[in-house]
């Protein structure tokens, strides 16, 4: 089964702890992908830009409204994600508590539904 774990980091904290930190956990998690991906474990991850970088798209009577920034008020952002394939929750969640960034923020896990009709891979 394919999980989506969403990482939500608190970057004033990445931003404090300094470019050489950060530099690490994204290394320990760029590592934790590899050995996914030799386990056939791996789909696809990817971290995100800082949330100030972000911008929020919402239709409130036929309109849109754009706003920057991310859309709630949180010291955790969406900072990345993985989408990955494990046989069961326990071993998404075993995954997921790898990830260096939930040592200071939250990974959030989701199981992928499959739906007919979209396109392939």
């Amino acid at each position: 089964m394919r999980y989506l774990l969403l990482s939500y980091d608190d970057e004033k904290y990445w931003k404090q702890a300094g470019k050489e930190v950060h530099a690490a956990a994204i290394a320990e998690a760029v590592e934790l992908t590899h050995e996914l991906h030799s386990k056939g474990q791996y789909i696809l991850a990817s971290p995100l830009a800082w949330s100030d970088t972000a911008t929020s798209v919402r239709v409130r009577n036929g309109k849109p409204i754009i706003t920057d920034g991310p859309f709630a008020e949180t010291n955790e952002v969406l900072g990345g994600f993985y989408l990955i394939e494990a046989g069961n929750i326990e071993e998404a969640i075993s995954i997921a508590a790898r990830h260096p960034g939930v040592r200071v923020g939250t990974v959030e896990i989701r199981p992928v539904l499959e739906i007919a009709g979209l396109p392939e891979e």
